[in-house]
């Protein structure tokens, strides 16, 4: 195998944006706002269609970009240790020659995964490229990193009309938004014209009220209408943690949950972040949203078990298996001490709880250990 240092290398870009004055709170309320949020452009070669069938990636590109600025870009050829199609070579440009002495996908995977931590991954046909890369991933033994993926191929079909753009393939895109790279299938040129659509998708949808990573998210997914109109659901509740209650049209208990963020949190449910099934269901009979505040997050994690043990909502799992809550119990002795149990007995003791989590619990039992003079052993 070939050092990976050898051809695996960061180009030199503008430096990051200095801090920008704070924005209008308003924006910054609904969510992860756009220009506060680093995305990593990638665009790749391969020698074929699909990874599962054998194709092997060629060269991989991106460019890390934050508030419309480039902040780093990343290249390398990768060699495939199979010969190149002739049709591909005569379109990427890219020969056996070329990659010959360049690192194979086990070297340079990891670097760009390392280029690409904490970022939000953006690609042109995001199902390909991020396909082939959590392929060699799990090939690797290694696993895939929580990246949210936005795919500008998709987000254009929803914001360009037919008239605009006949198709959303990538040079279509480019031309039509003037983007100062022509796509010539190289990764790096490549990734380099998706910034400037994506660019190009993010400022006609600031026209449309889009100014966050949520409300771009429900854009490019496939949001029902109806989950689009709940949103309004979400407005009267307040900034602070606390637990929030979804309510049909007859007042009864469909979910309950906790925040740092009520309305952050709520807002969440009626975008394309939210992707788990049964809570697509409940938002589609949810009436009301009802906010409890509460002074710390610890706070409202205890207040939340106790309503899931009070209303048992039918979306709440965890209303399911109440043995599973936790207690903590203060033993009546002469020198009493706190314990971690399972349930409630009727000895005179001191409860607190229910706990959802033996973390939280034992947060719980270090901060009266804090408070309190009571004996730890």
């Amino acid at each position: 195998m070939t050092a990976p240092m050898e051809t695996l290398h960061r180009i030199p870009a503008q430096p990051p944006p200095a801090p920008r004055r704070p924005v209008q709170a308003s924006f910054d309320e609904l969510g992860r706002l756009l220009r506060e949020v680093t995305f990593c452009v990638v665009d790749l070669e391969t020698t074929g269609g699909s990874a599962a069938a054998g194709s092997m990636i060629t060269e991989i590109g991106a460019v890390k970009v934050r508030g419309g600025d480039v902040v780093a870009e990343f290249q390398t050829l990768v060699n495939p240790y199979t010969p190149i199609p002739p049709f591909i070579a005569v379109l990427t440009g890219i020969t056996d020659a070329m990659v010959a002495g360049a690192p194979d996908i086990g070297a340079a995977l990891p670097s760009f995964l390392e280029f690409a931590s904490g970022c939000l991954l953006v690609a042109h046909n995001a199902p390909f490229d991020v396909g082939f890369l959590r392929h060699f991933a799990t090939q690797q033994g290694r696993p895939w990193p929580a990246f949210e993926v936005l795919d500008t191929a998709r987000l254009a079909r929803r914001v360009l009309t037919r008239d605009e753009a006949p198709d959303c393939k990538l040079a279509t895109l480019a031309r039509i938004m003037r983007c100062g790279t022509t796509p010539n299938h190289r990764a790096l040129e490549d990734a380099r014209a998706t910034v400037d659509v994506l660019h190009g998708l993010i400022e006609r949808l600031g026209c449309l009220g889009v100014h966050t990573v949520e409300e771009l998210q429900t854009f490019s997914s496939r949001v029902s209408t109806a989950q689009r109109r709940k949103r309004h659901l979400a407005e009267q509740l307040p900034h602070a943690p606390g637990v929030y209650l979804f309510r049909d049209e007859r007042g009864r208990v469909l979910y309950i949950g906790t925040s740092k963020d009520l309305r952050v949190r709520v807002r969440s449910y009626f975008t394309a972040s939210e992707t788990r099934s049964r809570m697509g269901e409940m938002v589609g009979l949810a009436a009301t949203v009802e906010g409890i505040t509460c002074a710390t997050p610890l706070e409202a994690e205890i207040r939340e078990m106790r309503l899931i043990a009070e209303h048992k909502p039918r979306y709440n799992r965890r209303s399911r298996h109440p043995e599973r809550a936790i207690w903590v119990k203060l033993t009546r002795e002469p020198w009493p001490r706190l314990s971690l149990v399972r349930s409630v007995l009727d000895d005179d003791a001191c409860y607190v709880g229910p706990f959802g989590s033996l973390r939280t619990a034992e947060k719980a039992v270090h901060a009266l250990h804090d408070a309190f003079p009571i004996r730890q052993c």
